[in-house]
Protein backbone atom coordinates (compact mmCIF):
# COMPACT_ATOMS: atom_id res chain seq x y z
CA UNK A 1 0.00 0.00 0.00
CA UNK A 2 1.53 3.46 -1.12
CA UNK A 3 1.75 5.99 1.31
CA UNK A 4 0.01 9.16 0.75
CA UNK A 5 0.63 11.27 3.45
CA UNK A 6 4.42 12.52 4.59
CA UNK A 7 4.88 11.85 8.25
CA UNK A 8 7.19 14.26 10.40
CA UNK A 9 8.73 13.35 13.56
CA UNK A 10 9.06 16.50 15.21
CA UNK A 11 12.02 16.74 18.20
CA UNK A 12 10.85 19.79 20.61
CA UNK A 13 14.18 20.21 22.85
CA UNK A 14 14.06 22.73 25.71
CA UNK A 15 14.34 26.38 24.50
CA UNK A 16 12.20 28.99 25.54
CA UNK A 17 10.66 29.36 21.69
CA UNK A 18 9.31 25.99 22.67
CA UNK A 19 5.87 28.04 22.51
CA UNK A 20 6.46 28.16 18.48
CA UNK A 21 6.96 24.73 18.26
CA UNK A 22 2.94 24.49 18.93
CA UNK A 23 1.97 26.86 16.24
CA UNK A 24 4.56 24.63 13.76
CA UNK A 25 2.47 21.38 14.48
CA UNK A 26 -0.78 23.29 13.89
CA UNK A 27 0.78 24.77 10.62
CA UNK A 28 1.95 21.16 8.97
CA UNK A 29 -1.08 19.40 10.29
CA UNK A 30 -2.88 21.86 8.31
CA UNK A 31 -0.68 21.04 5.19
CA UNK A 32 -1.46 16.96 5.81
CA UNK A 33 1.33 16.00 6.87
CA UNK A 34 1.23 13.85 9.63
CA UNK A 35 2.87 14.45 13.01
CA UNK A 36 4.42 12.91 16.15
CA UNK A 37 6.45 15.11 18.62
CA UNK A 38 9.46 13.53 20.46
CA UNK A 39 9.84 15.78 22.94
CA UNK A 40 13.27 15.88 25.40
CA UNK A 41 12.84 15.37 29.23
CA UNK A 42 13.79 18.99 29.63
CA UNK A 43 11.67 20.33 26.90
CA UNK A 44 8.60 18.81 29.56
CA UNK A 45 9.59 21.44 32.25
CA UNK A 46 8.81 24.18 29.41
CA UNK A 47 5.36 22.33 28.09
CA UNK A 48 2.78 19.84 29.08
CA UNK A 49 3.09 16.76 26.39
CA UNK A 50 -0.49 16.58 26.64
CA UNK A 51 -0.37 20.52 24.60
CA UNK A 52 1.70 18.72 21.54
CA UNK A 53 -1.07 15.61 21.92
CA UNK A 54 -4.39 17.76 21.51
CA UNK A 55 -2.31 19.71 18.05
CA UNK A 56 -1.10 16.48 16.53
CA UNK A 57 -3.84 14.13 16.96
CA UNK A 58 -1.12 11.54 18.11
CA UNK A 59 0.47 10.39 21.07
CA UNK A 60 4.00 12.46 22.39
CA UNK A 61 6.65 10.24 22.58
CA UNK A 62 8.81 11.58 25.60
CA UNK A 63 11.98 11.87 27.10
CA UNK A 64 14.53 8.72 27.82
CA UNK A 65 14.96 5.33 25.66
CA UNK A 66 13.48 3.37 27.87
CA UNK A 67 10.48 5.69 29.82
CA UNK A 68 7.49 4.02 27.74
CA UNK A 69 7.36 0.65 29.22
CA UNK A 70 3.80 -0.23 28.54
CA UNK A 71 4.51 -0.97 25.10
CA UNK A 72 6.78 -4.12 22.62
CA UNK A 73 7.70 -1.82 20.28
CA UNK A 74 11.58 -0.50 20.25
CA UNK A 75 10.45 3.28 19.97
CA UNK A 76 13.45 4.91 18.44
CA UNK A 77 13.00 2.16 15.74
CA UNK A 78 9.74 2.25 15.13
CA UNK A 79 9.53 5.97 14.62
CA UNK A 80 12.98 5.91 13.16
CA UNK A 81 11.54 3.82 10.45
CA UNK A 82 8.44 5.78 9.89
CA UNK A 83 9.73 9.13 9.46
CA UNK A 84 10.15 11.32 6.06
CA UNK A 85 11.18 13.96 7.61
CA UNK A 86 12.75 14.72 11.12
CA UNK A 87 12.29 18.04 12.33
CA UNK A 88 14.41 19.33 15.19
CA UNK A 89 12.86 22.86 16.06
CA UNK A 90 13.72 24.10 18.78
CA UNK A 91 16.86 22.74 18.31
CA UNK A 92 19.11 23.44 21.33
CA UNK A 93 22.94 23.61 21.19
CA UNK A 94 22.98 20.61 23.51
CA UNK A 95 21.04 18.57 20.82
CA UNK A 96 22.98 19.65 17.90
CA UNK A 97 26.51 18.71 20.10
CA UNK A 98 24.72 14.96 20.86
CA UNK A 99 24.00 14.81 17.12
CA UNK A 100 27.12 16.19 15.56
CA UNK A 101 29.04 13.41 18.14
CA UNK A 102 26.68 10.90 17.70
CA UNK A 103 25.79 10.50 21.26
CA UNK A 104 22.66 8.59 21.56
CA UNK A 105 21.39 8.72 25.44
CA UNK A 106 17.58 9.93 24.61
CA UNK A 107 14.83 9.07 22.26
CA UNK A 108 14.96 11.85 20.19
CA UNK A 109 18.78 11.00 20.17
CA UNK A 110 18.69 7.94 19.17
CA UNK A 111 15.49 7.64 16.90
CA UNK A 112 17.94 10.71 14.36
CA UNK A 113 20.48 8.36 14.95
CA UNK A 114 18.55 5.34 13.51
CA UNK A 115 16.26 6.96 10.77
CA UNK A 116 17.43 7.28 7.24
CA UNK A 117 15.16 10.29 6.81
CA UNK A 118 16.06 13.69 6.07
CA UNK A 119 16.74 15.97 9.41
CA UNK A 120 16.11 19.45 9.21
CA UNK A 121 17.18 21.76 12.09
CA UNK A 122 16.07 24.78 13.27
CA UNK A 123 18.34 26.30 16.22
CA UNK A 124 17.07 28.59 18.94
CA UNK A 125 19.73 29.93 21.83
CA UNK A 126 21.36 32.83 22.93
CA UNK A 127 23.92 34.01 20.73
CA UNK A 128 26.75 33.81 22.82
CA UNK A 129 25.65 29.93 22.48
CA UNK A 130 24.84 30.16 18.95
CA UNK A 131 27.99 31.60 18.02
CA UNK A 132 30.36 29.73 20.27
CA UNK A 133 33.33 27.52 18.33
CA UNK A 134 32.00 24.69 19.17
CA UNK A 135 28.63 25.13 18.67
CA UNK A 136 29.31 26.47 14.79
CA UNK A 137 32.26 23.21 14.87
CA UNK A 138 29.14 21.19 15.71
CA UNK A 139 26.69 22.67 12.81
CA UNK A 140 29.35 22.43 9.90
CA UNK A 141 29.98 18.63 10.92
CA UNK A 142 26.55 18.30 10.63
CA UNK A 143 25.85 20.12 7.26
CA UNK A 144 28.66 18.17 6.03
CA UNK A 145 26.59 15.06 6.69
CA UNK A 146 23.80 16.16 5.04
CA UNK A 147 21.93 17.88 7.78
CA UNK A 148 20.01 21.34 6.79
CA UNK A 149 19.58 23.84 8.90
CA UNK A 150 17.35 27.02 9.02
CA UNK A 151 18.05 29.81 10.77
CA UNK A 152 18.42 31.80 13.73
CA UNK A 153 17.36 35.06 12.78
CA UNK A 154 18.09 38.15 14.50
CA UNK A 155 15.51 39.61 17.57
CA UNK A 156 14.72 39.93 20.96
CA UNK A 157 16.21 36.80 23.06
CA UNK A 158 15.35 35.48 26.63
CA UNK A 159 17.87 36.81 28.34
CA UNK A 160 16.83 40.53 27.21
CA UNK A 161 19.24 41.33 24.76
CA UNK A 162 18.70 41.48 20.92
CA UNK A 163 20.67 39.07 18.55
CA UNK A 164 21.04 36.00 16.75
CA UNK A 165 19.54 33.17 18.50
CA UNK A 166 15.55 32.85 17.49
CA UNK A 167 13.77 30.30 16.06
CA UNK A 168 13.29 31.53 12.40
CA UNK A 169 9.58 32.23 11.63
CA UNK A 170 6.98 28.85 11.42
CA UNK A 171 6.15 30.34 7.92
CA UNK A 172 9.76 29.95 6.86
CA UNK A 173 10.57 26.47 8.41
CA UNK A 174 6.85 25.14 7.07
CA UNK A 175 8.12 26.52 3.66
CA UNK A 176 11.35 24.76 3.92
CA UNK A 177 9.45 21.69 5.07
CA UNK A 178 7.94 21.51 1.68
CA UNK A 179 10.96 22.15 -0.33
CA UNK A 180 12.34 18.92 1.53
CA UNK A 181 9.47 16.74 1.21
Amino acid sequence: MAKTEKNIILGVTASIAIYKACELVRMLKKCGFTVNVVMTKEAQELIKPVVFQALSGNRVYRGGIFDEQDTWEIEHISLAEKADLILIAPATANIIAKLACGICDDLLSCTVCASRARVLIAPAMNENMYKNKITQSNIAKLKSRGYKFIGPVSGMLACGAAGVGCLAETEEIVKQVKKIL
